[in-house]
């Protein structure tokens, strides 16, 4: 399915600045469609004087209308004049009368969407429709009644340039409340006017024990935190409902998240929405993973200062040996060692149990061709292409693999001369390809060793990663091996 973006963009009439602004109305659109009881959807122009829809969203809380997706399709006949007259006049246009959608009895609101420049209307770049159900309709509650009241206080806002503000931060921390989770109407004042029931049960589980309605809410909030705790800079503008912000307040060891959106009228404040959600078990799981992570990378620390000091002293014992053929075993063993402590060096850095093995891979090199040279043997190594990042359980034989197969092409294809090896990485969707090549003497053909290097990489590459791996002579000289590994033997450990 096309982004919005993408949907924007092939109209060939918005800019990015249009494109921000409707990223952000778009974001809040299960808020307005929440407190609408009804189906937003937001239309821009298209150069075939029509409409397309570029993002729709369902009520949580009522009937939807369109059980099949319509972002991407053009507006409906029965409604393009409706959408049409609120972008040309820049004023909402209401429906005269129910309109029909499928059999369904509806109402239909047609809103302009203005972008404003330094406090100015700019541009009107598109057009929101509201379609409410009628087939449900029934005695409003006064619950949604002030639902309903927000919701046209925003369409205002959005009619005059004044929501959505960019001013307020994006990508919500998980767990930002939702109309549903608890709503709190203020006056300009800053006086509760109505709290939901859900809203009323959140402060009074952090120790508010009265009605809300008539309650100073920053008042409210000073009462139930505790005294000495330091708290955001931005409390008090939250709570009094003059900032478009989020913040999270704790009391007897609940946790409850507020979002406040400011509500104006043509520039004037006339109140705010404040949104709040209890959200303690989320807050604690973020906690407990991130100590979880805390300790992952600690392991992953402690396993490659272990790792590290096995392979010095597998380096010591390589010197003192007197037998060259234990001395050549023991180098082997220190730089299989290293290879691996290296993958665990990186997942020690990061959160992610996945690993840049571009990154990685370049340190390995580096150690293989300081190790693998002989006195006699001058190699030069360089790595093209890009491997990108895997999961650090594929991470770990990969190195082990191309560490053996740069080993051998250093000792073996090189021995006593001079020349490169060169490592090619290629990433498609379906596959991960990677050639080692040396110019060296190369392997008679359909000649491959049968030493402990070889049957490790054929253990790693066709056990572990699921992959193949291929060993050729390269005309004229030289040998090639070549790995293939499927990716989706390595995404399905990524989801």
């Amino acid at each position: 399915m096309s982004t919005l973006s993408d949907l924007v963009y092939a109209q060939g009439r918005s800019s990015e600045a249009d494109v921000e602004w409707l990223h952000r109305l778009a974001g809040d659109g299960q808020l307005l469609a929440d407190l609408a009881f009804a189906d937003i959807v937001i239309w821009v122009p298209t150069d075939e004087d029509s409409f397309v829809a570029v993002a729709h969203t369902r009520p949580g809380g009522a009937a939807t209308l369109f059980y099949r997706d319509i972002v991407g399709g053009h507006v409906r006949p029965q409604w393009r004049t409706q959408v049409r007259g609120a972008f040309q006049s820049a004023r909402i246009v209401d429906s005269a009368s129910p309109d029909w959608f499928e059999e369904t009895p509806t109402r239909v609101r047609a809103v302009p969407i203005v972008r404003t420049h330094n406090g100015a209307p700019a541009a009107t770049i598109g057009v929101l429709t509201r379609h409410t159900n009628l087939g449900e309709t029934r005695t409003p509650s006064r619950q949604q009644i002030t639902f309903n009241d927000c919701a046209d206080d925003l369409f205002g806002m959005i009619s005059s340039g004044e929501f959505p503000d960019l001013s307020a931060p994006t990508a919500p921390r998980r767990g930002a409340p939702r109309a549903s989770d608890g709503l709190v109407r203020l006056d300009v004042d800053g006086i509760t006017t109505f709290a939901s029931p859900n809203a009323l049960s959140a402060f009074n589980r952090m120790g508010f024990d009265d009605e809300l309605e008539g309650e100073s809410l920053i008042e409210v909030t000073t009462r139930i935190l505790p005294a000495k705790r330091q708290f955001d800079e931005s409390l008090p503008l939250v709570v009094t409902g003059r900032a478009p912000w989020r913040i999270d307040i704790e009391a007897r060891g609940v946790t409850v998240s507020l979002r406040t959106i400011p509500l104006r009228d043509h520039g004037d404040r006339i109140g705010a929405i404040v949104l709040c959600r209890d959200v303690t078990e989320l807050r604690h799981q973020e906690q407990e993973l991130i100590t979880k992570d805390a300790t992952i990378r600690e392991i992953h620390h402690r396993v490659k200062n272990n790792l590290q000091t096995v392979a010095s002293l597998l380096r010591i014992q390589a010197r003192r040996s007197h037998s060259e053929e234990a001395r050549e075993a023991l180098t082997q063993a220190m730089r299989r060692v290293a290879a691996i402590a290296v993958v665990h060096d990186t997942l020690s850095e990061g959160l992610s149990q996945t690993v840049d093995f571009d990154n990685v891979f370049d340190r390995v090199l580096k150690l293989v061709a300081e190790v693998a040279a002989a006195p006699n043997t001058r190699a030069r190594t360089r790595s093209t292409g890009k491997f990108g990042t895997l999961p650090s359980e594929y991470a770990t034989p990969l190195a082990l693999a191309l560490t053996e197969l740069v080993t051998n092409a250093v000792e073996h294809g090189l021995a006593g001369q001079e020349g490169d090896v060169e490592i090619i990485a290629e990433r498609g969707e379906d596959n991960l390809a990677v050639r080692v090549r040396d110019s060296g003497s190369g392997l008679p053909e359909g000649h491959v060793g049968r030493g402990l290097g070889t049957q490790i990489v054929r253990t790693l590459i066709q056990g572990e990663l699921g992959g193949t791996i291929d060993w050729h002579t390269v005309m004229g000289s030289g040998t090639e091996v070549t790995i293939d590994i499927p990716m989706r033997y390595i995404e399905r450990e990524l989801i």
